[in-house]
């Protein structure tokens, strides 16, 4: 069989058009304007069982459009929407709250459930914290969750080193004011395609390359709601993480595995990708085991 390079992957998420017969009829397609994001929502209908992707903090629907393909390959209506105030300015960003995001989010799941009688929820970084969130207030319309990299702690090995001076840095003026600059190796292990997304980073807006103080101390925010929220999730739940991610450690799984109420748990840890597992080494090890969990749980 033949594997895919990161060369003909690039093709694909970045070039090849949605298929116009899995849209929804009569849903205007998006519109692009100046000023104005160029990665508007996915929205690929079709399956019997529905899916929720939520991208990551500065992050778009780019970063989910691999894994919303094979999800809607495997027979299921998949929605990625784009959270407030990302992919346009950061002005914008930081006008936002985690209120905003989730907003974004729950609009987009709750038409899901409109046309599905079950509705699955993945998301990767803060999208895999506001899966919980989310899994917390629909309780049992949501069928299952699949939280990649869950960013409950900013502490991976490539956080800045005044990371613990933030809370400090939260309650001052200077949230308003300063950004943290991303910096190598951006969540991506392979080089290859890590130089690619860098290069789609100037000409398209993917993502930010800078994270708001401001919108930092938001998810900060949103995290300590989750953590006190946690023992209420019930909801069958898949784990994935890297043990070599340079955003968040493992203390993020531990504390969800230690705390959450979901009988139906599963962990799996990867060994050779980064933060971004959806564009990463292990992208298909992450696709495959999202799409057996979502189908188990469909059954049930």
């Amino acid at each position: 069989m033949h594997e895919e390079t990161y060369d003909e992957m690039h093709e694909k998420i970045t070039k090849e058009p949605i298929d116009e017969s899995t849209k929804e009829p009569n849903k205007e397609p998006a519109r692009e304007t100046p000023g104005e994001s160029n990665t508007p929502d996915i929205d690929l209908q079709g399956g019997e069982a529905g899916v929720l992707l939520i991208h990551g903090l500065t992050g778009s629907p780019f970063e989910l459009k691999y894994l919303a393909r094979k999800l809607h390959k495997a027979g299921f209506s998949v929605k990625v929407p784009l959270l407030a105030g990302h992919a346009s300015t950061l002005r914008q960003l930081r006008a936002t709250t985690w209120q905003d995001w989730y907003v974004s989010a729950l609009k987009a799941f709750d038409e899901l459930c409109r046309n599905h009688s079950r509705v699955f929820v993945s998301g990767l970084c803060m999208g895999a914290v506001l899966a919980l969130y989310l899994a917390y207030e629909r309780q049992e319309k949501v069928s299952g969750i699949s939280l990649m990299s869950t960013t409950l702690y900013f502490d991976g090995w490539s956080a800045p080193w005044y990371r613990h001076l933030l809370p400090i840095a939260f309650h001052t003026p200077i949230r308003h004011f300063f950004s943290y600059k991303e910096r190598p190796p951006y969540g991506i292990k392979n080089e290859s395609f890590r130089n690619r997304v860098l290069q789609l980073m100037e000409e398209k807006s993917i993502a930010y390359s800078s994270v708001p103080f401001k919108s930092m101390y938001e998810l900060q925010k949103l995290n300590d709601n989750v953590k006190t929220l946690l023992h209420h999730v019930k909801t069958p739940t898949l784990i994935l993480h890297s043990v070599e991610d340079d955003m968040a450690s493992l203390r993020s799984v531990r504390f969800i595995e230690r705390h959450i109420a979901s009988k139906s748990l599963r962990t799996i840890l990867l060994n050779d990708c980064y933060h971004m597992l959806t564009i990463d080494n292990q992208r298909d090890v992450v696709e495959k085991e999202t799409i057996d969990f979502f189908n188990e749980h469909k059954q049930t």
